[in-house]
């Protein structure tokens, strides 16, 4: 990344941004090579071939009683009248109010922000223009790598110990960076 920088011409940012159609295309590729899910296929009245696919995916032929499950779960969640009027009963409120709260705090932190100006921002805080970037792919990389051990230990954890983890973590960035920002006001840096 840091070499495209260097090419003439100006291509190096055309570069960077064609290398990003790559996983875009494998993830369009992948769409049209996977089948349907056994789901989606009852849902739509493809009951034969959706017990074609779920014996493809699990590999063998007795997949009766699996497959009895998801014509269950199908018709069970067509006899909900109206989803929209049960989401907001009182029962319900508790995870619909995490499930609206949890993302707008993702966004109040401001990490879109940084993730996608990141080169802009480190080279504001005096990186060089390759150190700059750099900083964004490892920043982009430390995204990748506790995006893949929060996918590992999930299950293990489970969601609550690891959004508690988290939370706590977001805490003490929070207050370390207050800190920081009263002492650099403090002795008047800027």
């Amino acid at each position: 990344m840091g070499q495209l920088i260097k090419l003439d011409g100006h291509i190096g940012w055309r570069l960077s941004l064609g290398l990003a159609a790559v996983p875009a295309t494998m993830v369009t590729l992948g769409g049209l090579i996977l089948p349907d899910s056994p789901n989606s296929l009852i849902d739509r009245g493809q009951r034969q071939e959706a017990k074609r696919i779920l014996q493809k995916i699990r590999g063998t032929d007795n997949v009766d009683e699996e497959f009895q499950d998801l014509v269950d779960a199908s018709e069970a969640s067509k006899s909900v009248n109206n989803p929209w009027k049960n989401i907001t009963e009182r029962k319900n409120r508790p995870q619909l109010i995490m499930a609206i709260l949890i993302p707008s705090f993702q966004q109040l932190t401001g990490i879109n922000v940084i993730m996608f100006y990141a080169p802009v921002l480190f080279k504001t805080l005096g990186f060089g223009s390759e150190a700059s970037l750099m900083s964004a792919v490892i920043t982009g990389g430390v995204n990748v790598v506790a995006t893949i051990v929060s996918i590992v230990t999930v299950d293990k954890a489970g969601r609550r110990a690891l959004f508690l983890e988290g939370g706590i973590q977001m805490l003490i960035c929070q207050v370390q960076k207050q800190k920081i920002h009263k002492t650099v006001l403090a002795s008047n840096i800027w």
